[in-house]
């Protein structure tokens, strides 16, 4: 059975008004075993694209390695856009070592609500997946029935966008398509990525991801 413990603390600043929410890193960030093109932070899996879509819509001619400057680039960008990172795992069990969101057992949440109410500036949850088992917005629905609280649905075109009362503030969430490579298959299927498609044949899932990510980062 392999441990599979968050790597980072919570990247969060006083004035951060939007929090990227996934749930955990590879288990190779947790022993440390990275691969030539990881970044030791937040989403810095090379086959998880986050960054390079990130990358794409500001042209910041990013590191994709283990040094230390590429891990400052990350942080200066999220600094200066008001963006922090607070994945809602604390820790999971799995028998396979794999970063299958399936494959998490004896799952322990983070206090993401803890979080909220000690930095008042957010505004806005960016999840990085949708509501399926185990993925980012169907822990944090089970996370916030333990403060009685719901999400009310805002819009349900893609990227679904909800919203919840918290104290006396209105905090939005919006559950982007995952920027893992596993999700190519679901984005082909949308009606939206094959209209895009069919007008340009060199639209791909790569486009799909920085059209709808630019709107938020």
């Amino acid at each position: 059975m392999f441990f599979h413990k968050h790597p980072y603390k919570p990247f969060i600043n006083n004035d951060t008004t939007k929090l990227i929410v996934g749930t955990l890193p590879p288990p190779r960030f947790t022993s440390g075993e990275l691969l030539e093109k990881d970044v030791d932070f937040c989403y810095g899996s090379y086959y998880n694209s986050l960054w390079l879509y990130i990358d794409a819509i500001h042209g910041l001619n990013l590191l994709y390695d283990n040094s230390y400057e590429a891990i400052e680039q990350r942080k200066q960008f999220l600094i200066q856009n008001k963006i922090g990172v607070c994945d809602i795992v604390a820790s999971a069990e799995r028998e396979k070592i794999d970063a299958s969101d399936l494959g998490m057992t004896n799952i322990v949440l983070r206090d993401l609500i803890g979080y909220l109410q000690d930095y008042p500036n957010v505004e806005t949850l960016l999840f990085t997946g949708g509501n399926s088992k185990n993925g980012p917005e169907y822990f944090f629905r089970k996370h916030i029935k333990e403060y009685d609280l719901k999400l009310e649905l805002v819009s349900s075109d893609i990227p679904r966008i909800h919203k919840f009362q918290l104290d006396n503030r209105i905090i939005k969430t919006v559950s982007l398509t995952s920027a893992s490579g596993s999700a190519n298959r679901a984005i082909g299927s949308m009606s939206l990525y094959q209209k895009l498609k069919n007008r340009n044949p060199d639209f791909n899932t790569f486009d799909f991801r920085v059209m709808q990510y630019r709107e938020y980062f």
